[in-house]
């Protein structure tokens, strides 16, 4: 989405230049017309200066139709004409007065140009030279001017908010954008961006409501959705997003889309599920272990005492043997600091039994999250293999299987990791078995993704994948695969 801002720069920047491209006969008249522009640009310039002529309203009004022609067409010969031919606008409305006090003819009619067409053009060709020349202040003057000239306008509103992200002005560029949505905009990726401009202000309902408008303007635009996604993610409204997301599948199950966003969605959930377990099943692992430390620790004790007696007895029959000496002096100092090492143990053994009940609360956490995390992966599979089945070319729907199953694979390895030789030994092997199979089950995915769409991360998995698989067949494993 932040890629529309190029797009509409290129745009704008082309709206000024099409007169610079002439050659020939057309070149010979243009030049000839600019001539006579310049000089009717300094008869006006005069005009002002001459105290009998600028208090006539005729001289204002023939100042503000040469400028408004200069903004028009000949935007070269003064950059800001649009400006002076607006002010020339306003001093004939000043100036032309009917024998009552009210606005003359000359007056009505400048009233009506600064309402009019030409004068919304001339801000526009003058908010483009503005930018143009990088003067991005003037230029969203001018093209603000533009807007205001023609309220139901929606491109002078679009090219301000450019010109305001260019000095990083997000209050107008939100301003800008929000007129161009009233003004009817239908650019969905329009308001993708004002979301984001929301987002980075931390109006987060503004955000979301304005990505729904987007959403509903273009189902299928995956940014636009995803966008949400992050939103609701960084700002914990999950809940609200699988409902909100959840309705849209029911309205439109043949949606590829929403399928696939609401498997993002619960691949998200699932993910801080995880988080939560595995802080979980550190501390309940700290608890578990309180016993069997402290009794390691006094096995530990009574193999040093059983050394200092040794060593004492050895003495008695050599007490001139420093060598001796030296090894009980570093048996007995390892015998304090064992005792000290069981004291603490003591301590964390005791709070350990009288926190046996929050222990028993936290296994029974430990358990409840474990199916949640279950329930979550589970729903991430369902949506995607519902994605599957309404477009099974879909990249997007073969890419994230393919992660799934992959990631699965990883969790799995992890288990086989922490065995011990002994637990290696006796089921190690089978489950190393299905940790291949798992993987295995993510090549076809990644392979599909591949021939719909050749893309850097897909290209990076691919490879990690088969290398993993080449592991496995260089020993000798065999690939156990299993439907669930």
């Amino acid at each position: 989405m932040k890629s529309v801002f190029v797009v509409l720069i290129a745009c704008c920047l082309s709206a000024g230049v099409h007169a610079q491209n002439q050659g020939g006969a057309a070149a010979t008249l243009d030049a000839a017309a600019m001539d006579a522009v310049k000089k009717d640009k300094e008869k006006s310039d005069k005009d002002i200066t001459d105290a009998k002529s600028a208090a006539k309203a005729s001289t204002w009004m023939d100042r503000a139709k040469t400028y408004q022609n200069i903004a028009g067409q000949y935007i070269r010969i003064d950059s800001s004409a649009a400006t002076t031919a607006y002010e020339a606008f306003k001093k004939v409305m000043e100036l032309d007065k009917d024998k009552k006090g009210g606005p003359g003819k000359l007056a009505k009619e400048a009233e009506e140009a600064l309402k009019g067409q030409a004068l919304y053009g001339a801000f526009m060709q003058q908010g483009v030279a503005k930018f143009q020349a990088k003067n991005y202040p003037d230029a969203i003057k001018a093209m603000s001017m533009a807007g205001d000239i023609n309220p139901k306008d929606t491109l002078a509103p679009l090219y301000t908010a450019i010109a305001a992200q260019q000095v990083k002005d997000n209050a107008t560029a939100k301003t800008q954008l929000e007129k161009y949505i009233a003004g009817g905009g239908k650019d969905a990726s329009i308001y993708g961006s004002l979301a984001m401009l929301y987002r980075s202000d931390n109006e987060i309902d503004k955000a979301l409501a304005t990505l729904d408008k987007a959403i509903a303007m273009a189902p299928n635009n995956k940014d636009l959705g995803n966008e949400k996604i992050n939103i609701m993610l960084t700002t914990n409204r999950m809940d609200e997003a699988i409902t909100g997301m959840k309705q849209m599948v029911e309205k439109d199950p043949s949606n590829v889309q929403n399928l696939v966003n609401l498997s993002i969605v619960y691949h998200n959930v699932a993910d801080k599920t995880n988080e939560e377990v595995r802080k979980l099943e550190g501390e309940t692992k700290k608890g578990s272990n309180a016993g069997k430390q402290l009794a390691d620790a006094k096995a530990l004790l009574d193999t040093y005492n059983g050394e200092v007696t040794r060593l004492s007895g050895l003495i008695k029959k050599q007490p001139k043997n420093a060598d001796l000496k030296r090894q009980l002096a570093d048996v007995q100092k390892k015998s304090t600091d064992q005792k000290a090492t069981i004291a603490q143990l003591e301590t964390e053994a005791k709070a350990a039994a009288a926190n046996a009940s929050a222990a028993s609360e936290g296994e029974k956490k430990l358990t409840d999250l474990r199916q949640k995390l279950a329930e979550e992966k589970k729903l991430e599979k369902d949506y995607l293999t519902k994605a599957m089945a309404v477009d099974a070319n879909n990249y997007d729907a073969n890419f994230n299987l393919g992660v799934f199953y992959f990631n699965e694979a990883v969790e799995m390895k992890r288990s086989v990791d922490k065995m011990d030789m002994a637990e290696y030994s006796k089921n190690g092997k089978e489950l190393d078995g299905k940790v291949c199979g798992k993987f295995k089950q993510a090549l076809p995915y990644f392979t599909k993704a591949k021939s719909i769409k050749d893309e850097a991360d897909l290209n990076e998995n691919l490879t990690n994948l088969q290398n993993i698989l080449k592991q496995y067949e260089e020993k000798k494993v065999a690939c156990i695969e299993t439907k669930e």
